[in-house]
């Protein structure tokens, strides 16, 4: 059993406070970013930064991760997006959050431009925090960002995953989820899966079942069945997935959050209220501790 969702949230935002990390948002005159920045301010649970004008050190920070024109560097830094990961990039501030009013592909191209992905990952993805009214919590992915991964990108999914969950539940137990579990299935879809769980040395395939019960599990020879971290084979089946736990489980679903970056960026949804904004920069700020 894990813990309720407030203690997931409250240990985001313990270290958050402790962290106080200086956040950078490119939508600040959006009024419920406004607003959540003026609250994450009067809690202590980070130094909301401001959009700073186009300095040589964003310049420079673009140039050296993409080895750009400095010309058309400028150009991109009109753009308030690409100027705040090039403030993150530039030392200036420790996490962007962005999103409240800009499509999810814009804020993971400015991230992926200015401030590059972690060393072993090869693309960006998502996962959402879900949390189930029996205390469970568990993190799902790629729910949001990837439509139909490889298999060395489903081994990044996986391998950052398993990060934030680190970071966030404290531990990972990661199942990379196929219709068909060890060798008992064949098909294009449960190959990928395979290649992405020998590469990583995650379990997998695995059917759901066997990764979440562990009389299945001893029967199937697949692990304990206590997985905390599910990796899907593909967007359908995450998003499908996901939005099944919250309407049959009554689940709650916190995110979809950013992965894979070098540093912390998050994505807000663009129905996010206030305190989704503040909740998403805690959690944001924690996994990059």
């Amino acid at each position: 059993m894990g813990h309720s969702q407030k203690s997931v949230l409250e240990t985001a935002f313990v270290t958050a406070k402790a962290l106080k990390a200086r956040v950078v948002f490119p939508e600040a005159d959006e009024p419920r970013v406004a607003e959540a920045m003026a609250r994450l301010a009067a809690e202590g649970l980070a130094e909301p930064v401001a959009l700073a004008p186009v300095s040589e050190a964003h310049v420079a920070a673009l140039v050296a991760a993409r080895g750009l024109k400095e010309g058309i560097a400028r150009r991109m830094l009109e753009r308030p997006l690409f100027r705040a990961a090039a403030m993150v990039a530039a030392g200036e501030a420790d996490a962007m959050v962005a999103g409240a009013d800009s499509p999810t592909k814009k804020v993971i191209e400015a991230a992926s431009i200015a401030i590059g992905l972690q060393d072993g990952v090869s693309i960006p993805s998502s996962f959402f925090l879900m949390v189930f009214p029996d205390g469970r919590e568990m993190v799902f992915a790629d729910c949001a960002v990837n439509v139909d991964p490889s298999a060395e990108e489903l081994a990044a999914i996986a391998m950052a995953s398993a990060k934030s969950a680190e970071a966030l539940l404290g531990s990972a137990r990661v199942a990379m989820l196929s219709f068909s579990t060890g060798a008992s299935g064949a098909g294009a879809s449960v190959d990928r899966v395979r290649e992405a769980a020998e590469a990583t040395g995650f379990m997998g395939p695995v059917q759901a079942d066997a990764a979440l019960n562990p009389r299945i599990a001893a029967k199937k020879g697949m692990g304990e069945g206590d997985a905390n971290v599910l990796i899907f084979p593909n967007l359908d089946a995450g998003n499908i997935a996901y939005k099944l736990a919250q309407e049959l489980a009554g689940a709650q679903a916190v995110g979809p959050f950013l992965q894979g970056f070098k540093r912390p960026v998050c994505d807000l949804s663009r129905g996010a209220t206030v305190e989704d904004i503040v909740a998403a920069t805690a959690v944001t700020v924690a996994m990059g501790a």
